[in-house]
């Protein structure tokens, strides 16, 4: 059978408690339909990219599933149904990872969405000052002691 990953949000009213019914209920259903979750992560209450159906957060779950698409085809319908479901995708995956996924592992180092691979306050050198380019090819013209633009040759 085909393996798919299916990553939910649910709403930020729900507690956890109703988050966990809810996926255990998904992963009866894709069992009766017969297929099997391998795999389930509760990646808890995080803030959303834009607003939602007056919801600015959402509980993330994410499933690996080892079923046929017909089950699949059910659980999304189900999905699409409720009320509680924001937004889910499902896709098809060659096959399912070992360990905790990437977003789960951040939770546990307690990372808040900074990368590692980012210099630290400070280490990027030299600021940039007024009299600097200004990121798009042009200099800002320099300024005197009050504030003033100082003459320049008419060139920018």
């Amino acid at each position: 059978m085909p393996y798919y990953e299916t990553i939910f949000i649910v709403r930020q009213d729900m507690s956890a408690a109703q988050v966990e019914t809810m996926a255990d209920g998904y992963g009866e259903l894709i069992a009766e339909q017969g297929g099997a979750l391998v795999k389930r992560e509760m990646w808890g209450l995080r803030t959303l990219a834009y607003r939602i159906s007056k919801n600015r957060r959402g509980h993330y779950v994410m499933m690996h599933l080892d079923c046929p698409p017909a089950a699949l085809n059910e659980m999304e319908r189900r999905m699409r149904i409720s009320e509680d479901v924001l937004r889910y995708m499902s896709v098809k995956i060659e096959e399912i990872p070992e360990g905790p996924s990437a977003m789960l592992q951040q939770r546990e180092r307690g990372e808040r969405g900074e990368r590692s691979d980012r210099p630290e306050r400070g280490e990027r050198g030299e600021r940039r000052g007024r009299d600097r380019d200004d990121g798009e090819g042009r200099d800002r013209p320099s300024r005197d002691d009050n504030g003033a633009a100082a003459a320049t040759d008419g060139a920018n």
